[in-house]
């Protein structure tokens, strides 16, 4: 209750605060560099106001009603021109004229919101990659499966065909934040089979931020941040909308959704749903049993945009159901069921969250960036009817302040300070972690710094959290958890330095430290974690994880060539893991059947890691319509305190596409493309309680296009995977051969096999 009041106090101060501010009307125009044409249909958006327009058949356009105070970065985005990002003074009255240059490359630079600052890549000291909306759709079955197949450095966790866990440079669960409408995604993401609760269609863009950002977001950023971005608002006086379908034949998944959002002198709204279904998935050996799985995902959002800035209350509801297939050595794997209804074992999940988005723009050029958010996360895990056995109920409070002061000398501050509570009870008959209470606060300071074509970026943070496990006594007098009450503290900082060498080449490069409570599960587990099949153990006096890293990246980006390369160190003091070392079994007795089963026993311990690697993209333009794209990343773990390597880290990848635009009358946006994806064998494994993974090579095609049927477009599409029907394992499945099943090293389920996708995508508007 003292949360929620301090949360009403600051709204209500910050909402007094904000003084009226004189508006204008920004009017301006898009023009083609060489030739001063106008450039009608180019977009324009000013990220920090989450506002964007188009130009008219003119190449003009005009952002209605906003502040005349401050600097705000604005991007200017068009088809076949290199994208402008451009820091502007909102006082000036003078019209505005952006002259795009005509390129092949068109998002060599973009404009990165989830750091302190918002600015332009290039003058962001972290290493950033931008995934669009249009990459979002195609053959994916989550949101993480989306990213993971675009972004360097970044893969998954999977299980099965519904789950995916995010991994960047080798760090996962715990160690990778994730966050939606400014709030942090809190959803058990201790869990290997707890996936990310999100709707991989309801992000307008999303920001992948590799390497440490404990700075802003405190603990458990050790590997990176997910920055998952909301549309942009639309021009004053419209309603814009789209449609999307698509339908998949490996596994019959069909995803449907549907958006309307609109602008009325200020007053903004936006509404979404979207249902998935899919079968069990299909491999060169038959369907995986009981593997498909549904969701239904709905989120609305209300708010204005004044003078003084905006305030946007969000709403959303996910709701999962996913089959999991519960089998022994010699018990059957497949069959040819296209049946649509889950059997049991299976995963129900909901997560509810209401979040509260608020820019406070202060005379002078100060703001206040303020998010409040609250969570409601239930996983149910049905075994053998819709009565849970295992029920997680978890609830989560949370404020996120930023206030960035006005530049002085050249120096651009800013101060932050957030706040969290989590309490969760059990409601399931079945027991594997305490309930409890978890509290923490930080704050940080951050100072950047522009000079000529360098920047130069400093900041600390100060971090408290407190867990608290309650203690349980069974029945029968057995202590099931002894509880815990631990508090943790740490001091984090950072350095970042950027150089600008011309319009081509570019560097970056950051040295700092961070940090990781240990969560809940690690320090109190005790019980079957049915989705895995095995029996966790915790340690209340885990220490918190502390990481030591450096990375460095170069980029560059001309007519004919694009591409990046970055190297990074990372050594953690203290990592924490899960691992079955000795063979050791638990045997547990069903009190109502009466049956025992011996699971594998994992007992959470601590050692010292180093992690290295490198990881880029490298596209070649020899005419313009043709494009050959190329990632690359490849992830060295080691855990030194045993001499031997970590467990769970990717293997390296290398993806090749080559991509054709040829123009074609009628047709826009028309392309081609064949790719190959090539895994590497994955030898560095802890042999304690891993098996190696073969490498595999993978084949993939598409082919799209959006067409006009009036004045309404049309964009349809066609996207082919694994076109060869190749069986394999990736090395980061749980259902791989040495995961699966310790007592027989070679049983285990192939990953999904030949899979086309045909989808239809309908944008629509008016203008009122």
């Amino acid at each position: 209750m003292k949360l929620k009041l301090f949360y009403c106090f600051i709204f209500l101060f910050v909402c007094i605060s904000a003084s009226a501010a004189d508006v204008i009307d920004l009017k301006g125009k898009v023009i083609d560099a060489k030739t001063n044409e106008p450039l009608a249909g180019a977009t324009v958006s000013i990220p920090d106001l989450r506002i964007a327009v188009a130009t008219n058949l003119n190449g003009e356009f005009t952002i209605k009603s906003i502040p005349q105070r401050g600097n705000f970065v604005v991007q200017v985005q068009y088809l076949s021109y290199k994208t402008l990002t451009q820091t502007i003074n909102l006082s000036s009255q003078t019209p505005l004229v952006f002259a795009l240059q005509p390129s092949v490359i068109e998002t060599h630079e973009v404009v990165i919101t989830g750091t302190p600052i918002t600015a332009g890549s290039r003058y962001n000291s972290t290493s950033a990659s931008v995934v669009t909306k249009d990459q979002l759709q195609g053959s994916s079955t989550n949101l993480i499966d989306a990213l993971a197949k675009q972004v360097p450095g970044m893969s998954q966790i999977t299980t099965s065909q519904a789950i995916s866990k995010p991994v960047i440079r080798g760090l996962s669960y715990n160690r990778v934040v994730t966050l939606n409408d400014g709030v942090k995604q809190q959803g058990q993401q201790w869990g290997d089979e707890h996936g990310i609760e999100m709707d991989q269609f309801s992000a307008g863009r999303v920001e992948v931020l590799r390497g440490a950002a404990s700075l802003q977001y405190g603990s458990d950023a050790l590997g990176g941040v997910i920055n998952v971005i909301d549309p942009a608002i639309p021009a004053e006086g419209t309603v814009a909308g789209e449609f999307l379908t698509n339908y998949s034949s490996n596994n019959g998944l069909t995803n449907t959704s549907a958006m309307v959002t609109g602008n009325q002198n200020g007053f903004v709204w936006r509404g979404r749903g979207t249902y998935q279904n899919a079968y069990s998935y299909n491999t060169p050996a038959g369907r995986v049993i009981n593997s498909g799985f549904n969701q239904t995902n709905a989120s609305a959002m209300v708010g204005v945009n004044k003078p003084w800035g905006y305030s946007h209350l969000n709403f959303s509801y996910y709701k999962n159901n996913i089959g999991f297939l519960d089998a022994e050595p010699g018990d059957e794997l497949y069959n040819t069921s296209t049946s649509r209804t889950l059997d049991f074992p299976r995963q129900d999940i909901r997560h509810y969250k209401v979040a509260l988005n608020n820019n406070f723009l202060f005379d002078g050029g100060s703001s206040l960036k303020l998010d409040l958010g609250y969570q409601k996360n239930q996983r149910r895990e049905l075994e053998e009817s819709t009565t849970p056995s295992l029920f997680f109920d978890m609830n989560t409070y949370s404020l996120d302040a930023k206030y960035s002061l006005p530049e002085m000398n050249g120096w651009h501050p800013v101060v932050g300070l957030s706040g969290a509570l989590s309490h969760s009870i059990n409601l399931g008959e079945e027991l594997l972690i305490p309930a409890y209470d978890e509290y923490s606060t930080g704050a940080f300071v951050y100072l950047k710094k522009m000079w000529g074509q360098n920047t130069f970026s400093a900041g600390a943070r100060y971090d408290f959290i407190k867990n608290k496990g309650k203690a349980l006594t069974e029945e029968d007098g057995n202590v099931k958890f002894p509880g815990f009450n631990n508090q943790f503290s740490n001091m984090s900082g950072a350095l970042g330095f950027t150089h600008v060498f011309n319009d081509d080449l570019s560097f970056k490069a950051n040295a700092g430290t961070a940090f990781r409570a240990p969560n809940p599960a690690e320090l109190g587990s005790n019980g079957v974690h049915e989705g895995t099949t095995r029996y966790e153990i915790g340690d209340a006096n885990l220490a918190p994880e502390r990481s030591y890293q450096a990375d460095a990246t170069l980029e560059y980006g001309s007519g004919f060539v694009t591409g990046s390369v970055g190297i990074y160190e990372n050594y953690i003091h203290n990592y924490i893991y899960a691992s079955n070392t000795n063979k050791e079994q638990t045997t547990v007795v069903d009190e109502i059947t009466g049956e025992s089963r011996a699971y594998d026993t994992y007992r959470y311990g601590q050692v010292n890691a180093n992690l290295y690697g490198f990881e880029g993209n490298l596209t070649l333009h020899p005419v313009p319509f043709i494009h050959f794209e190329n990632t690359f990343s490849y992830t060295h773990a080691q855990n030194n305190t045993f001499n031997r390597p970590l467990a769970l880290i990717p293997a390296g990848t290398l993806h090749n596409t080559l991509r054709f635009e040829p123009k074609v009358k009628g047709l826009k946006d028309f392309y081609f493309y064949a790719g190959i994806d090539n895994y590497f064998k994955q030898g560095r494994v802890d042999e304690t309680f891993e098996t190696a993974a073969g490498g595999y090579t993978l084949l993939n095609a598409g082919i799209g296009a959006t067409f006009n049927i009036g004045k309404q477009p049309l964009k349809l599409y066609v996207s082919g995977t694994n076109l060869t029907n190749k069986a394999y394992y990736d090395a980061l499945s749980r259902l791989r051969p040495g995961r699966f099943s310790q007592e027989d090293p070679t049983f285990g389920i192939y990953n999904m096999g030949r899979n086309v996708t045909f989808g239809v995508y309908i944008p629509f508007g008016t203008n009122r």
